[in-house]
């Protein structure tokens, strides 16, 4: 039995592990046995979204994902999402004009973020207007429990008729999703309902009303495992497997071919290890958020990134989420070196116990004006500014309810948790918000001790390079493995580097 060939950018000794590397190219002349990053995931992805590799940035909201890191992940072979979740439209329109500047008009692999938002009237009909405005061509979708009509105005909007009789995409919607029943509304074309109520609104065409009852909403559907921020929690190959059963089931019930929906893999995905699992389990396309918050492009401060630099697997907690604090909805955050999740635990603690801050006893008041970083009379004020000009009728209905008041102002603690990681407040270190799921602190263990340790090396492409050459190395490995060949533990090592 012949003896694997290591891969030719595994160092033999820890000499070389800090040399500098040349990517591969697929021009050269190949084994059969040769895998390359450019074989991982679905072609069909690839050529579509005009990507070099079957690997997302994602979109990481309030611009941490900034319009450099997508400009950066782009020119790396990568599809890049801007962070534009949160973001007003006329920042979000700064940042279109930043990639396009980039990047050129009309360039491929990349797109934005949009965010549910039922809480803010109007706001998705302003993004969504912004987006087909600009000629934005894919969108993520996120936070989607159920299909909104502008979600669904975007899809169809670029639906159109092939001369060969195909029905040709030119918005292209990547769905976000971490459980079957969501990922169904998305498989599904779009409900009948809401497209004659778009067709009468003059939305959408009839030609585009009709085409859209053919197709998927989203024919690239974003499986969300265990993942920084909101989250289910969920482990990713029982959820992969639900949602390729679920595509199965959604394509038979309504007479479409189960190749039109492509299933990436989001979350966890921090190593080279994890990547090739996603690939191995028949994922379309790879999706990395956590670890690219600590690269160079992000906006994130230099602060929080070093604090996410530090993180191992079981650095993580879950907090209550801002936006849906009264519900009780959490988000999975950095835990080592803050107590962000700790206070925001405790706060909503005493939210369902004390109908009022004056309800609360005094050790309750000292926590909370303590986490505020004022007295709540003046936190209340400083909330009450706010909402009159965010919301009024939900500040109308705060003022004569202490609960809600204090629910008001716990929420803007926790917004900005999020607004004092980005800018760096060094005063509020410990109430730094991070979005962070366990991936990152199992990015860390693998760089340690290689030049992707140090934080200005960490940039989107020499993150991306390095676990799709890891990935392909591995791949590699387990084939050969798997067709008989004798190859030891010791084969699926892999150390980063730097990409030249």
């Amino acid at each position: 039995m012949n003896s694997p060939r290591l891969h030719s950018e595994i160092p033999p000794s820890a000499s070389r592990v800090e040399s500098r590397r040349s990517f591969p190219s697929t021009d050269a002349t190949l084994s059969p046995k040769d895998i390359y990053p450019e074989w991982l995931g679905d072609r069909r992805f690839t050529n579509l979204h005009g990507s070099r590799f079957a690997y997302v940035v994602g979109e990481m909201a309030r611009g941490i994902a900034t319009p450099q890191m997508v400009v950066e992940a782009v020119r790396a072979g990568l599809v890049g999402f801007y962070g534009s979740a949160g973001l007003r439209p006329e920042t979000i329109a700064e940042g279109l004009d930043a990639i396009e500047a980039g990047l050129g008009k009309g360039a491929p692999a990349w797109g934005a973020n949009l965010i549910h938002s039922p809480q803010q009237p109007g706001y998705e009909r302003a993004v969504v207007d912004l987006f087909l405005e600009r000629g934005v061509a894919r969108v993520s979708a996120s936070a989607f429990m159920t299909l909104s009509k502008e979600i669904v105005r975007y899809s169809a909007r670029g639906l159109s008729r092939a001369p060969d009789g195909s029905i040709g995409r030119s918005t292209h919607v990547f769905a976000k999703v971490s459980r079957a029943e969501v990922a169904r509304h998305f498989m599904a074309p779009a409900p009948d309902k809401l497209l004659k109520e778009l067709a009468a609104a003059g939305d959408i065409t009839p030609v585009q009303a009709e085409l859209a009852r053919q197709v998927p909403v989203a024919a690239d559907i974003t499986a969300e495992s265990d993942s920084g921020g909101h989250t289910d929690n969920r482990p990713a190959g029982p959820l992969f497997s639900s949602l390729v059963q679920t595509r199965e089931e959604v394509c038979t019930e309504h007479g479409m071919a189960t190749d039109l929906i492509r299933i990436g893999l989001a979350g966890g995905i921090g190593t080279p290890w994890a990547a090739a699992a996603a690939f191995q389990m028949g994922a379309a396309y790879i999706l990395t958020g956590s670890v690219n918050q600590a690269a160079v492009e992000s906006g994130l401060s230099l602060e929080g990134r070093k604090l996410l630099a530090e993180a191992g697997p079981a650095d993580v907690a879950m907090a209550p989420a801002a936006d849906m604090f009264e519900q009780g909805v959490e988000v999975q955050v950095l835990k080592r070196g803050t107590l962000f999740a700790m206070r925001g635990k405790r706060m909503w603690a005493i939210y369902k116990a004390r109908e009022s801050f004056e309800a609360c006893t005094p050790d309750e008041r000292k926590f909370i004006e303590t986490a505020l970083g004022e007295s709540f009379p003046d936190a209340w004020a400083k909330t009450k500014s706010y909402m009159q000009r965010a919301n009024p009728a939900e500040l109308a209905r705060a003022e004569g309810d202490p609960s809600r008041q204090m629910a008001l102002v716990f929420r803007r603690y926790l917004f900005f948790g999020a607004q004092w990681a980005r800018e760096g407040d060094a005063a509020r270190l410990r109430d730094y918000q991070i979005w962070c799921g366990p991936a990152m602190g199992a990015f860390n263990e693998w760089v340690e001790g290689s030049l992707l340790e140090a934080l200005e090396n960490r940039t989107v492409k020499q993150i991306a390079w390095n676990m799709l050459d890891g990935a392909a190395h591995i791949t590699r490995m387990q084939l050969l493995r798997a067709t008989g060949h004798d190859v030891p533990p010791s084969a699926f090592a892999y150390r980063p580097g730097l990409f030249e």
